[in-house]
């Protein structure tokens, strides 16, 4: 097979060729729920299928990338895809390919759709990889509702190097008559740019702090829109900003058709999960490195939006609870590793900073401690998340609560704390 010599090149030529060679399946999946944006595309995601699983539905699922295995990427009416139906597909896509230019992503992209149309199902979730508008993803021409999650400054490179830019790009998702709900902006720029957008594609908008809005109150999650109230638990992906992403995923089942009732939505809020976002792991060979009864939470956000979601969260655990906060940090250097950390200062004591596992692109962690330094955080390199945290274990002093630990920075280096821990996704 031949891949793209660029990995990224945004044009949906090559992947309508090979779908076409493979019969369109894109044209004969179930009523499809289209997800892009820059932050919560996954927990929007992972909202949605609960609620559908919880209302007794059968739901394939694409998102990306993987944190394990690729397996990950492709759940088939519930269930990760097993191995030998996985790599039938993919060798039924590389065959149709046959030898023409390709990137990894758009021949994953076609074994989704093969797998998703030969598999029945109620619905199906789709994550956009990168972007929207050229996304090898986009090529599903009446989805049931597109959705946009919050955008923030991320794939600049790719997608340019502003918020309305970026905007642009993942509003290229909409389509004409199908529905799009636009999930809480950060940026009211951006949110300017979707609504425009919808309006001059002709694609019916529900806003967030318009059409629907989320709030807690007394301990509970509240969802209002114009169909009234749902009163349901706090989600069980922690932090306040998972109350807009799953509204967002209630308003998008609602856009689009979907049957959702009360008692489903409360199943489903305390069922969801979405591994390495503010994952707080207990147990496992990692866990047993670090200081006796460390609090220890993985989470993959790699943009500064992304990290003032969990400092946030993290800030809010301090007030419940003071411990002392480390954190372990391996990134991209395709990332702004300054802006992250910058989110941080004043909330962590002190940065460990470690190399990305098996990516060419990693930061070097003693450069990457210097970015940390100039954040004005205190930091120093390691060798890998092991070795930070037995030297956290060995010099702490027991005189303080044991620490919170936050292991983050980026998804590569969360899968393989998944892996090194024991603790795979399923």
């Amino acid at each position: 097979m031949a891949l793209h010599p660029k990995g990224f090149d945004l044009t949906l030529e090559r992947i309508r060729r090979l779908l076409a060679r493979l019969g369109d399946p894109q044209n004969k999946l179930p009523p499809t729920i289209h997800i892009a944006g820059t932050n919560g595309k996954g927990s929007c995601a992972a909202f949605c299928r609960a609620l559908l699983e919880s209302g007794g539905h059968k739901v394939h699922v694409h998102t990306s990338p993987h944190l394990v295995r690729w397996h990950e990427r492709f759940r088939i009416a519930g269930e990760l895809v097993d191995d030998a139906v996985l790599a039938q597909a993919v060798a039924r896509v590389a065959e149709a390919n046959g030898g023409a230019p390709i990137t990894v992503f758009e021949i994953l992209t076609a074994v989704m759709f093969v797998l998703f149309s030969e598999h029945e199902a109620d619905a199906a979730i789709v994550e956009v990889g990168l972007g929207g508008r050229a996304d090898a993803t986009n090529v599903i021409d009446r989805p049931a509702v597109s959705v946009i999650m919050p955008i923030g400054l991320d794939h600049q490179l790719h997608l340019g190097d502003t918020v309305d830019l970026i905007a642009g790009e993942k509003a290229g998702i909409m389509k004409p008559d199908v529905p799009v709900v636009i999930s809480a902006q950060p940026y009211p720029l951006a949110r300017d740019v979707l609504v425009a957008r919808a309006e001059a594609v002709g694609a019916p908008a529900r806003i967030y702090g318009e059409h629907f809005i989320a709030f807690e109150e007394h301990g509970r999650f509240v969802f209002q829109d114009t169909d009234g109230l749902l009163d349901l638990p706090l989600p069980a992906l922690p932090g306040r900003h998972q109350l807009a992403n799953a509204a967002t995923a209630i308003a998008a089942l609602r856009a689009g058709g979907f049957v959702l009732t009360e008692a489903g939505a409360e199943r489903a809020m305390q069922a969801a999960s979405w591994p390495a976002r503010m994952q707080r792991i207990t147990a496992g060979d990692l866990v047993d490195l670090a200081p006796q009864g460390a609090e220890i939470w993985l989470d993959g956000g790699h943009n500064p939006d992304g990290a003032a979601m969990a400092a946030e969260f993290l800030a809010a655990r301090e007030e419940e609870v003071e411990r002392p906060l480390f954190m372990i940090a391996g990134m991209l250097d395709t990332k702004d590793a300054l802006g992250f950390f910058r989110v941080y200062e004043g909330l962590v004591r002190h940065v460990f900073t470690v190399p990305v596992p098996d990516s060419e692109a990693g930061h070097d962690p003693v450069h990457l401690a210097d970015l940390a330094l100039e954040a004005g955080l205190s930091a120093e390199p390691m060798d890998d998340v092991r070795s930070a945290l037995r030297l956290l274990a060995e010099s702490w002093n027991g005189l303080e609560r044991p620490p919170r630990i936050l292991i983050g920075g980026s998804l590569y280096l969360a899968g393989q704390v998944l892996r090194e821990n024991g603790t795979l996704p399923d």
